[in-house]
């Protein structure tokens, strides 16, 4: 039987929103990285990413939202500070100023860093009973892996 976020024991709990400000800290470099690689793609590519960017940037803002909700149902602390990120992100940021190639090359690479850190976070919520931020947790990697898919076949050779 599943726990309600206030029945999990501390120790799990501590575990639980470590993992979820993990997400939250990613996601967040990564709605950004994604929104300046909107602003700045160019080339022939120039409209496919450009929408495609917009879409990854938008639904990442929005779980973003999602993600310090579940923190907050564990009467945590949500993280709203980029610097705080920054030190904890597997993600970094980037500047904008490279090719459009390299742009879907480091999306892919940051949508499958957040797809293996909701699988972590997925697997330690099921260890603890935590059904709610497990589903959370899959749906989002679900979603990343779908972004990493529309990213990867962007780099497919398609001349043969």
């Amino acid at each position: 039987m599943g726990l309600i976020a206030a029945k999990i024991e501390p120790n799990a709990k501590e575990e639980i929103v470590n993992g979820l400000t993990q997400a939250l800290a990613e996601t967040a470099i990564e709605t950004l990285k994604a929104q300046n690689f909107h602003w700045n793609v160019t080339g022939w590519s120039f409209g496919p990413l450009h929408e495609l960017f917009q879409k990854i940037y938008e639904d990442h803002f929005e779980a973003q939202d999602l993600l310090a909700e579940r923190i907050k149902a564990f009467d945590a602390h949500a993280e709203g500070r980029y610097s705080v990120y920054l030190e904890r992100s597997a993600i970094q940021e980037h500047d904008g100023h490279t090719d459009a190639k390299s742009m879907v090359e480091l999306l892919l690479a940051d949508q499958e860093t957040l797809s293996s850190t909701l699988s972590a976070l997925a697997q330690v919520a099921e260890q603890h009973g935590d059904w709610a931020t497990n589903d959370m947790a899959t749906g989002r990697i679900e979603i990343h892996d779908k972004f990493a898919w529309f990213l990867r076949a962007h780099l497919k050779n398609t001349a043969s």
